[in-house]
């Protein structure tokens, strides 16, 4: 039997990885866990940052559940810092399974363009997203190395302050909504 594998799409907002996420759910027989789905059904309009963390780490656990059965999983959202991709990349490798990570760009006007034809022709799948926002996010994330990709490059040590990666994983998505300002 092969290894499963945990499939990482890794981009900004409308950068095609839902897109290409549906394509590996169908052709890797692959359990796709999209959190933008997961927020509209719960929240609707909204999109309360105090919920994020949560739903990216429930569903980061029955991605792992699913891998421990062996089945293929597709994370889809942006993983935009290294420490998360390391930290899923380190709780596959523990549960046997390999790890393809995908990373999706595009030129800002491309983006752009593409987040207004969501807005206008599908709505009810998305947020109104600014240009100083996407300045901001584009400004954040850590784009993936070729050996972060390409899975040569060793699983980095847990940051500091943390005994491994699962300890980082649980505090970095925690198991519940916290009424923290």
């Amino acid at each position: 039997m092969m290894a499963p594998t945990l499939f990482l799409t890794v981009g900004l907002p409308c950068t095609g990885k839902t897109t290409a996420a549906r394509r590996m759910e169908a052709e890797c027989r692959a359990l796709r866990l999209t959190k933008d789905e997961w927020v509209k059904a719960l929240y609707g309009p909204e999109n309360p940052p105090a919920a994020q963390d949560v739903i990216e780490g429930r569903l980061i656990e029955i991605g792992l559940r699913a891998l421990e059965l062996g089945n293929n999983v597709v994370i889809d959202y942006g993983l935009w810092s290294r420490d998360e991709r390391s930290a899923l990349r380190q709780a596959a490798a523990d549960l046997g399974a390999t790890v393809q990570m995908r990373y999706f760009e595009l030129t800002p006007a491309e983006q752009r363009r593409r987040i207004d034809e969501r807005q206008a022709e599908a709505p009810h799948t998305t947020w109104p997203m600014s240009d100083e926002e996407l300045a901001e996010w584009t400004a954040s994330i850590d784009i993936p190395t070729p050996g972060e990709l390409d899975g040569s490059e060793p699983i980095d040590d847990p940051p500091a302050g943390f005994a491994s990666w699962n300890e980082w994983r649980t505090h970095r998505w925690p198991p519940s909504v916290s009424l923290r300002a």
